[in-house]
């Protein structure tokens, strides 16, 4: 191999993150590329909170070669067609933002201008009609795709909700298979070369010390290496996202397992439920200017579904991301780069993302100023573009009933979503910029769930007259509905096939 190449790659943190990055280079390199080595505490506790995905992670799994029923099985995991929202645009407001498309394209005009038309001239339901996710969703339904041409059926997107410290022990297991060597002990110094700054090990508790030439920070808030070593400064963004702590308990489960997360408004910023096989998460994330600990406990604790399983725990953050992700020879990765809170279920993804293109841009011991600058670049516009679709769905409200909800609705907001928010307020146009994240269905869902009014639609749309475009539309929710008909509950899915032990 080139004389040049990484050898010893230390990852600084175990968690979600810490075992997402061991699992993926150790796959992806090799077992002889270079010598991985993870460091962790049992001692020190891990946030824990992502237990919400997007259809993405599907990728990072297929890569690690998994087993999905073994996968949901020894997670206890469930699976997820979107998310519900409730209280968001108005109080007693429900809407669904759902995995896949509406619909179907008409002669290379999205759907969403046909339905927008129809929709406007009272002629049309809801959007979530023309959703087999969201259909199957509210009927509690589950299947994987299966191939029935063009069906519904065939195009089913859906993810995952799992115990995040069972996944970390899960690809724990995959990735000392493949050789990754776990470390275990506190860190309690870091050694930079003197003249380049860059980090050469890191010290441990009882005197040992790990020596490498890339390191990954997983070490969450604190930023072991990023932060506190390097200094690489935190942009924050608390002015868009002002929500800054949160109280999270797991409760019993119910009795049906519904396949999709529920993210509910509350006075001072919204509370999750995320439905496992073996319980319930939930947690109320707020904004401490608005509400106090206490307060938030206690409206956690009243809007459960089962009885809690443990004592609420308090989480406080700042929403923002590191001015650079990659500083000399470290990456920083998970909440370490920065914390964007899980309105969206975006946490595991970033980590996914970042591992994504760390190998897209990985390095030399020689450390090309332009891979690191490359890398930066693209995980702080991601991180950009993740943030402003959160900021919409606090921006575009009708609320007023409390001073949080009246913050969020005068705030300023990134010129970027402003012009979104004008071009869909115009015509009911949404597009997907950059390859970003959310695609143009996930802007015009929340858009439409936030009760953002266009002034018109599409005028492209009249290319098909008004009685042939009804037809389509009926075609369609008679094929939504048959679909959503013919798929099985998603706790006897889960039952036949993935069901956890115990």
């Amino acid at each position: 191999m080139h004389e040049d190449r990484i050898q010893k790659i230390v990852i600084v943190g175990g968690g979600t993150a810490g075992w997402m990055v061991a699992a993926a280079l150790s796959k992806v390199l090799g077992r002889d590329y270079a010598r991985i080595t993870l460091v962790e505490s049992d001692a020190i506790g891990t946030i824990g909170v992502g237990e919400a995905t997007i259809p993405q992670i599907n990728i990072f799994n297929r890569l690690l070669g998994i087993d999905e029923n073994e996968f949901v099985r020894r997670t206890k995991g469930t699976f997820k067609l979107g998310i519900q929202f409730v209280n968001w645009a108005r109080e007693g407001h429900v809407y669904f933002h759902p995995f896949g498309k509406y619909g179907v394209d008409m002669n290379g005009v999205s759907f969403h201008a046909f339905w927008l038309r129809m929709r406007q001239a009272g002629l049309a339901p809801d959007i979530n009609a023309y959703s087999l996710a969201a259909q199957a969703a509210m009927d509690g339904k589950f299947m994987r795709p299966v191939n029935a041409g063009h069906s519904p059926l065939s195009q089913i997107a859906y993810a995952f909700h799992f115990d995040a410290g069972l996944y970390a022990a899960y690809l724990r297991e995959k990735a000392e298979a493949a050789g990754v060597i776990r470390q275990e002990g506190r860190i309690v110094d870091v050694v930079q070369d003197g003249d380049s700054g860059f980090v050469t090990a890191v010290e441990l508790e009882d005197g040992s010390t790990v020596p490498g030439e890339l390191f990954i920070d997983c070490s969450g808030f604190r930023g072991l290496l990023i932060a506190d070593k390097l200094g690489v400064p935190f942009r924050d963004w608390s002015h868009w996202l002002p929500c800054n702590s949160a109280v999270t308990v797991p409760c019993a489960r119910s009795e049906t397992t519904p396949p999709f997360t529920r993210s509910t408004a509350r006075d001072a910023g919204w509370q999750w439920r995320i439905p496992l096989q073996h319980r319930i998460g939930n947690g109320y994330v707020y904004c401490d200017k608005y509400i106090d600990h206490d307060a938030a406990k206690a409206t956690l604790l009243a809007n459960l579904d089962g009885e809690p399983m443990a004592e609420p725990r308090l989480i406080r953050f700042t929403t923002g991301i590191r001015e650079r992700a990659w500083e000399k020879n470290v990456v920083a990765v998970g909440l370490a780069s920065g914390f964007m809170e899980p309105l969206e279920s975006t946490s595991i993804h970033m980590v996914q993302s970042a591992i994504a293109h760390l190998l897209s841009n990985f390095t030399d011991r020689n450390f090309d100023p332009a891979c690191i600058a490359r890398y930066n670049r693209i995980v702080t516009t991601e991180a950009e573009e993740i943030r402003d679709f959160l900021i919409l769905h606090y921006k575009a409200t009708e609320r007023t009933d409390t001073p949080f909800w009246t913050y969020c609705r005068d705030m300023d907001i990134p010129d970027r979503l402003a012009e979104k928010i004008r071009v869909f307020e115009s015509a009911g146009r949404c597009f997907r910029e950059n390859e970003e994240l959310f695609n143009d269905t996930s802007w015009f869902a929340v858009m439409t769930g936030q009760l953002l009014k266009p002034r018109t639609y599409d005028p492209v749309a009249n290319m098909v007259g008004e009685a042939e475009t009804r037809r389509r539309l009926e075609d369609i929710l008679s094929a939504i509905r048959h679909s959503a008909d013919y798929m099985p509950r998603h706790d006897d899915f889960i039952r036949e096939n993935c069901a956890a032990m115990g």
